[in-house]
């Protein structure tokens, strides 16, 4: 028992100086200063959209009040069934920069998103292309200031102010960002480990990518260069796969984060989490069994078991089992009081975190039922894998 508690708290403190890390490296876009170049390169803002009509208004709306002169927003409808297309011809009727565009059938070799930004790629005449979801929306800021990024850049992605209102989107979803934060070094994303040898950075590198579809930006020839959408067509974490081949190719690639600029609520009830997280959850592990496994071990005994070592410890009135379940306890709470804050969540979540640990071993469960038994997942009408 306390050497599993030494793991641990040895664990929890190599977190938090990655989290110290990214308090000062994971750069917030609404902190870009603005600088006049003159010249204003065209943007294309795509958005894919399939069966979103409960959001897309909201998005399409703060997409075109952007201060920026020269752009156009395009949304492609996905063949959606939801009323999301009488929305957009109605929006497209009195918005001259807005396009909207139907989406062609799918074919069998590509997933839906993918399919869909690549069409978006080939209608967009921007210099730069800025792929936002539909669940999306921006302050006014948002594009003049991605265009400044991109100027040193070829491509950005930023990681949306999530917001959660129910009970099981506070639990679920900022342990996304909990694991960005604390595992992995937003400037690793931009440059390469300084100790990482030379001779290991062209096949190491590109495992150190990290991306959001929710919000990426491309300087267009280097999105060309990478072959866009077609070269993840058939990846369902399409944007990490995309980052990937930025660091491959030898680009630049840099990740922001986009509290009070960039906003997004992914989903709206527990059961739109589930389904939403269950397609991609064990993917992002490269559907390896072991690690992701091994995975959920760690986190049961870093999150879960000093909650039960310290309850014995009371009852058996050992200062020792107290004393070192508290440790891991207390940076737990102290490691996501400090993202609460920064993204503006609930403050109680951070003493809930266990409740959302245990929330995605059930996940991962059922995702390794699915794969095991190649049971087809569907999202939004589809099946995607």
């Amino acid at each position: 028992m306390v050497t599993l508690l030494y793991i641990a708290i040895s664990f929890l403190f190599f977190t938090s100086l990655v989290l110290a890390r990214n308090l000062f490296e994971f750069e917030a876009l609404s902190k870009t200063k603005l600088t006049n170049t003159g010249r204003q390169p065209k943007v294309s803002i795509c958005i894919p959209a399939r069966n979103e009509a409960q959001v897309i208004e909201r998005c399409v709306t703060s997409a075109l009040k952007q201060n920026y002169e020269h752009f156009e927003v395009i949304v492609l409808d996905d063949q959606s069934t939801d009323g999301t297309t009488q929305i957009l011809e109605q929006l497209s009727r009195i918005i001259s920069n807005l396009t909207h565009i139907k989406g062609e059938e799918k074919p069998e070799d590509w997933l839906g998103k993918p399919w869909a930004c690549h069409q978006l790629s080939e209608h967009a005449s921007g210099e730069i292309l800025i792929y936002i979801d539909a669940d999306v929306w921006l302050k006014p800021d948002v594009i003049p200031k991605t265009v400044q990024q991109l100027q040193e850049i070829d491509c950005i992605t930023i990681w949306p102010e999530q917001v959660t209102e129910t009970f099981w989107e506070k639990q679920a979803i900022p342990l996304i960002y909990f694991a960005l934060y604390t595992l992995l070094p937003a400037k690793y994303v931009e440059r390469k480990p300084r100790w990482l040898p030379a001779k290991l950075a062209s096949n190491i590198n590109p495992l150190f990518a990290a991306a959001c579809g929710q919000f990426i930006a491309f300087n267009r020839t280097a999105y060309e260069y990478i072959k866009g959408h077609q070269s993840v067509k058939d990846r369902i974490v399409d944007d990490v796969e995309l980052a990937k081949n930025i660091k491959r190719n030898g680009l630049s690639l840099k990740m922001l984060h986009g509290a009070d600029s960039v906003y997004c609520r992914m989903y709206t009830s527990g059961s739109e989490v589930w389904h939403g997280l269950r397609k991609n959850f064990f993917v992002g592990f490269n559907q390896n069994s072991f690690s992701f496994g091994l995975m959920a071990f760690l986190h049961i005994v870093v999150f879960v078991f000093p909650v039960f070592s310290l309850i014995y410890g009371f009852a058996q009135n050992s200062n020792e089992l107290i004393i070192l379940s508290a440790i891991p306890l207390t940076l737990i709470v102290i490691q996501r009081s400090v993202l609460n804050f920064i993204f503006k969540w609930d403050i109680y979540s951070a003493f809930t975190h266990q409740f959302g640990v245990l929330w995605f071993q059930a996940l991962g469960v059922r995702c390794l039922v699915d794969y095991f038994t190649k049971k087809p997942v569907r999202w939004k009408g589809r099946e995607i894998n």
